[in-house]
């Protein structure tokens, strides 16, 4: 097990769901991992690299390269900027003078769930009540990393949650980065299909893996006139297990 991580923070947390960020660096230190967080970190370039900008792209990616140097494992909050580091950085840097540097980036790169059950194996004291909780695995995580049985995985060592999954939990929520700006109707009403099928769960809370789909979900939730609380993985873990002393 190695003793030391970097940890890539992603956008969205910093700027909309720090708390989310620091639950996750939390859980990693309660396990008994050291954690850098290096300063230089930005944006995965994911962006500009769905919207076609591969330069732009290749430049905001090779400053991760330069702020990530040593051997150790990158763990990433969000299943979509893991994959974007992990599956597209050796695909935008291919036959470039980074390709060994990014291919050798990409093969340290891990999601958090997949981190904390198949390489920690982390065991949960759950301390909260019983609750019902409704599960979103994101395109990311179920089809570029495959990394959804992790966090199913994962959310199931806690005792006293039942996880319900909605109907039709495959299909996306609409959100897809640039494609919610691009086609907003059809990203409406494929967020507004995914919001009735939480609700229709009765789960107290919606938990999931990527911000950009809580994000969206939570406000088409909103705008639906309620709903669950909306929870990042990490945060909704350590809020059932951590214990103020």
């Amino acid at each position: 097990m190695p003793h030391t991580v970097y940890f890539f923070g992603t956008c969205l947390i910093d700027t909309l769901f720090p708390r989310a960020g620091l639950a996750a660096m939390q859980l990693l230190r309660r396990a008994g991992v050291r954690v850098i967080f290096p300063q230089g970190q930005t944006c995965c370039g994911q962006p500009a690299y769905n919207s076609g900008y591969r330069d732009e792209a290749r430049a905001v990616a090779r400053a991760q390269l330069d702020a990530f140097p040593a051997d150790l494992p990158v763990v990433v909050p969000s299943a979509s900027c893991a994959g974007m580091l992990r599956v597209q950085y050796p695909l935008l840097f291919a036959d470039t003078a980074d390709a060994a540097r990014a291919d050798a980036f990409a093969a340290r790169v891990v999601e958090l769930s997949d981190y904390l059950v198949r390489v920690l194996d982390v065991r949960l004291t759950d301390l909260g009540p019983p609750i019902r909780v409704a599960v979103h695995n994101s395109c990311s995580a179920r089809r570029e990393l495959g990394v959804a049985d992790a966090t199913m995985d994962l959310l199931g060592r806690l005792a006293r949650v039942e996880l319900v999954e909605p109907e039709r939990a495959a299909e996306c929520c609409g959100f897809g980065g640039a494609f919610s700006v691009k086609q907003p109707e059809i990203s409406a009403a494929m967020a507004a299909d995914k919001a009735r099928a939480i609700l229709a769960t009765g789960a107290a809370v919606l938990v999931g893996q990527d911000c950009g789909c809580l994000m969206n979900l939570g406000g088409t939730l909103g705008r639906l006139g309620g709903g669950p609380l909306v929870r990042h993985l990490a945060e909704f873990i350590w809020e059932r297990t951590h214990r103020d002393d």
